[in-house]
């Protein structure tokens, strides 16, 4: 089925599925109507997602319907960009939406291998792209920056601050760009789906594929081979080559007893154990999946004998990818990594704390006491004290944790104006940057002194708009901060002076939503998100 065709169909059926609820006496209520005036710019026309999630029943199954729907409609989602509809919407419309949000389509989502190849395009192949760069940037102090304004890419010379190439991309480009292990290429992911591949040095697209409907995050591995893509849906991982990103493997998202499928919540690159690991949002796992070519095969069930062809078990998976199963107490919708990639941090779904899973027991070795929903994923490592730490926002709470790493004790919380989402930090800079990005605050930044673990300087690159997202040079002499608005309302990136905290430059951006380091991504610097 053609991308096309799969749209057109899904688009016929909305107003098939839409419902009117009425009492006899009331009126009735087009909820099909409402969805698309006011929840159809977010997440999609087809119900299948954009900017926001898919609004199906598979795909919000651990948002309760009923009151629990009705709220979030409401009053809206922390840590999203969804705004309540309350003062919009009546009890009952808010109602009528809760339920039809939970209505089948007509015709079932689907996005198979076939649909996957078919949408795969090469521009460039290997051969074909320049052999070295054609501007005169460090290759490694180069950013990359996503506009969500327009739907944007732009490559900006981390030295002179300059634009260098600026390309359109698919709607609602992710945040989070990748890079191979070289830095030469960058990786993007659209909230629909599309995960292209754009050329440094030639300054020019690559390849594109649409892996999905609405897709999560992707990764790079640290060999350069393999790219993955984890789903909101389909509900599974997808696996590409990462030289034309054509399409190698799909792995369906499916618990160990068979019983339901999951959403992935995050997928992430292991280097030290040359592995992906996997977040899965609607079952209690955790999966690692190898790509090293020495990696044993995965045994379920019992086994009487791991000797090279006297294995007796129920399931074999072959490798590379075979599923190697963490099973978990909680969910666990993100994590972090410790510094040697053997245990990871998640937060508890309550938000009432957190736990620590090790990855080659495959076990819970530690409690973490992380209220507030801690955003992990935007945690920074630091030594403090002789001991390394790690730092973490919280997205329900105003602070800041620092928990040590040995012991998986809370060394200090930091108050805070207001709940925050982006943490960053350089290892050649003494200070952590940290945004207050939920909240009547979300114009100031803190910068905490990691030798003391205070606040030590509050900055506001724009009073009264949205400042967030640090990342810094490659030398980490200069921090860039995002005005998060439209260019033509103060939108642009802001760059600091990281030991003055004086303003040095503000380039004119529209609504830069992320921009991304190539050194410090690729060297996996302790203070920036992998």
């Amino acid at each position: 089925m053609s991308v096309k065709t799969f749209i057109a169909a899904v688009a016929s059926s909305v107003a098939l599925t839409g419902v009117a609820w009425a009492m006899d006496d009331e009126p009735k209520i087009d909820a099909e109507a409402l969805y698309q005036q006011h929840c159809a710019e977010c997440h999609a026309p087809t119900r299948l997602g954009a900017l926001g999630p898919a609004l199906l029943p598979g795909a919000i199954e651990r948002l309760k319907p009923g009151k629990p729907t009705e709220a979030v409609i409401a009053n809206g989602r922390v840590a999203t960009q969804m705004e309540g509809f309350k003062d919009k919407l009546s009890a009952a419309e808010i109602k009528a939406l809760a339920e039809y949000i939970y209505t089948e389509p007509a015709v079932e989502p689907k996005w198979e291998d076939a649909d996957i190849k078919e949408s795969h395009t090469v521009h460039k192949t290997m051969a074909e792209l320049v052999k070295a760069p054609v501007h005169r940037a460090d290759p490694l102090n180069i950013f990359t920056v996503v506009e969500m304004g327009d739907h944007h890419v732009t490559i900006l010379n981390g030295h002179s601050f300059e634009p260098m190439y600026r390309f359109k991309t698919h709607f609602a480009v992710h945040g989070g760009a990748k890079y191979s292990p070289d830095g030469r290429f960058v990786y993007l992911s659209s909230r629909d789906g599309w995960i292209t591949k754009h050329d440094l040095w030639g300054l020019e697209p690559v390849a594109e594929v649409r892996a999905g409907l609405n897709t999560r995050n992707i990764a790079v591995s640290s060999d350069g081979k393999w790219v993955m893509v984890g789903n909101y849906l389909p509900h599974n991982v997808v696996i590409l080559n990462a030289e034309d990103l054509s399409l190698y493997r799909v792995v369906p998202t499916t618990a160990n007893d068979g019983s339901k499928t999951s959403r992935v919540s995050a997928v992430y690159d292991a280097e030290p154990r040359q592995s992906f690991v996997v977040a899965l949002k609607d079952i209690k796992e955790v999966w690692e999946m190898s790509y090293d070519p020495d990696a044993a095969p995965v045994y379920g069930g019992l086994i009487h004998s791991y000797r090279k062809g006297q294995e007796e078990a129920t399931e074999v998976e072959p490798q590379p990818f075979a599923r190697r199963r963490i099973m978990l107490d909680d969910y666990m919708d993100d994590f972090y990594f410790d510094p040697s990639y053997a245990e990871i941090m998640g937060a508890s779904h309550d938000g009432k704390g957190g736990m620590v899973y090790n990855l080659d027991a495959r076990k819970k070795v530690a409690e973490l006491d992380l209220e507030g929903m801690p955003h992990l994923g935007s945690g920074i490592v630091a030594e403090y004290q002789g001991h390394m730490v790690m730092a973490t926002p919280h997205l329900k709470k105003s602070q800041v944790s620092i928990i040590d790493m040995e012991t998986w004790k809370t060394v200090k919380t930091i108050d805070t104006k207001g709940p925050g989402f982006f943490m960053r930090g350089h290892e050649n800079s003494p200070y952590a940057w940290v945004d207050v990005f939920f909240g009547p605050n979300k114009d100031l930044l803190h910068v905490i002194d990691l030798r003391t673990l205070e606040i030590v300087r509050e900055i506001n690159p724009a009073p009264g708009k949205t400042n967030a997202h640090v990342e810094f040079t490659r030398d980490g002499r200069y921090a860039l901060i995002s005005v998060m608005e439209d260019q033509d309302k103060g939108g642009a990136l802001v760059v600091y002076d990281a030991h003055t905290f004086e303003e040095v430059k503000r380039i004119p951006m529209n609504k830069p939503v992320g921009k991304y380091n190539v050194h410090n991504k690729i060297t996996r610097s302790a203070g920036t998100s992998h």
